[in-house]
């Protein structure tokens, strides 16, 4: 796929699916199209922007994991219901800014750092956070993807000084997950029935 850019012509429909003039339209970013993260950031800004649709989870592999402080998801089916939650917890939410890292770690193995601010209102209250999101890809598919609130690492086994605590404390984002996933109908697609 080559580099794609916009072109003012009459005809709207072109202008209309490139995910770079979409991007460009929010006033969310300046894409080029150059990377693999290009083609996938507006499917993240949907993710965050509580305005997922089925295909927006089509960058992830089949058994990719999310996890914040809060969940910690496994699948597809977990991720959707993770996404697909935000639009009940907060009024609006939003990635307003962002940037860009892009690292190839091995033929077929990228990381993707997304340096940002989020945006959320939640009982009418507005509530800014800076977040580093991180994407283990292979294969061209997501197959971990963490965001880490305040750009700190999540706490688990392998982060705190004792295991046993950040044990538990994955433990805690399953079960809040779990809890999570069946709220929200076990992954469904809000425009499926």
């Amino acid at each position: 796929m080559g580099k794609q850019a916009h072109n003012p012509s009459p005809d709207k429909t072109e202008s209309a699916t490139d995910p770079a003039w979409e991007c460009e339209g929010k006033g969310a970013c300046e894409l080029k199209q150059r990377r693999f993260a290009d083609t996938i950031m507006p499917h993240i800004l949907n993710l965050y922007g509580s305005c997922a649709t089925a295909n927006d989870f089509n960058m992830y592999a089949p058994n990719a994991t999310f996890e914040d402080p809060l969940t910690h998801a496994h699948g597809v089916k977990q991720i959707k219901s993770a996404f697909y939650s935000l639009s009940k917890v907060f009024g609006e939410s939003k990635i307003v800014e962002y940037h860009i890292q892009e690292s190839e770690i091995a033929p077929g193995k990228k990381e993707i750092l997304i340096d940002n601010k989020q945006h959320y209102k939640i009982l009418g209250k507005n509530i800014d956070m800076i977040s580093l999101i991180k994407l283990d890809i292979e294969n061209g598919k997501i197959v971990r993807h963490e965001d880490w609130w305040d750009k700190k690492p999540l706490r688990n086994r392998d982060t705190v000084s004792f295991p046993l605590v950040g044990r538990a404390m994955e433990m805690g984002r399953r079960g809040l997950m779990l809890a999570t996933h069946a709220m929200m109908g076990f992954g469904k697609d809000p425009d499926s029935h």
